[in-house]
């Protein structure tokens, strides 16, 4: 394997952040050339004397970074980030497929959509049949009436929700072991 090969096998991983240092840690990435990813949701905030919309991250503590092995360190290295979120001993690789549903979830506005860290049972796998997350597949990890769509991404064991109507989902064939 070449040098070039190396450099250009570009991953995604998760950095765990400092407390409320997500954005600092996104900007600081980017300015250093890094490719990364914060997803951010826009949130009503009231105070004593006004509201106002701010973006909060979507996962707090938690930024996005694309990869390679040259750079791995270099992000290490940047202020206010604590260390890769790691599974089975090693730095946890996001497939781009999950990034990219991510983005899609985060830019739509037609479903409500919250994150969730609790440990839920595995269940029945599904797929969204139409609306801007058509194609998403994941396990139906709860249900609480009839709009509550879960889907997990193991790598970093983070649950998302996002409320979608009954009619949008169908079951998937389950797998035969």
């Amino acid at each position: 394997m070449t040098v070039n090969d190396l450099a250009g096998n570009k991953k995604w991983h998760v950095v765990y952040t400092r407390s409320r240092a997500e954005k600092k840690v996104y900007v600081d990435l980017q300015a250093t050339g890094i490719e990364c990813f914060l997803p951010l949701q826009k949130q009503l905030r009231q105070w004593k004397d006004r509201k106002k919309w701010i973006e909060v991250p979507l996962m707090t503590g938690y930024c996005f970074v694309r990869i390679n092995n040259f750079e791995f360190d270099k992000v290490l290295r940047t202020c206010n980030v604590v260390g890769y979120v790691v599974f089975e001993k090693k730095a946890a690789v996001i497939p781009d497929t999950e990034i990219e549903y991510l983005k899609k979830m985060i830019m739509q506005s037609e479903f409500e959509v919250r994150v969730s860290r609790d440990t839920f049972m595995p269940g029945k796998r599904v797929e969204i049949l139409t609306g801007p997350l058509m194609g998403l597949q994941g396990e139906l990890m709860e249900q609480q009436g009839r709009n509550h769509f879960l889907l997990r991404i193991d790598a970093i064991n983070t649950v998302f929700m996002a409320v979608v109507p009954a009619e949008y989902l169908t079951a998937l064939p389950s797998l035969v072991i």
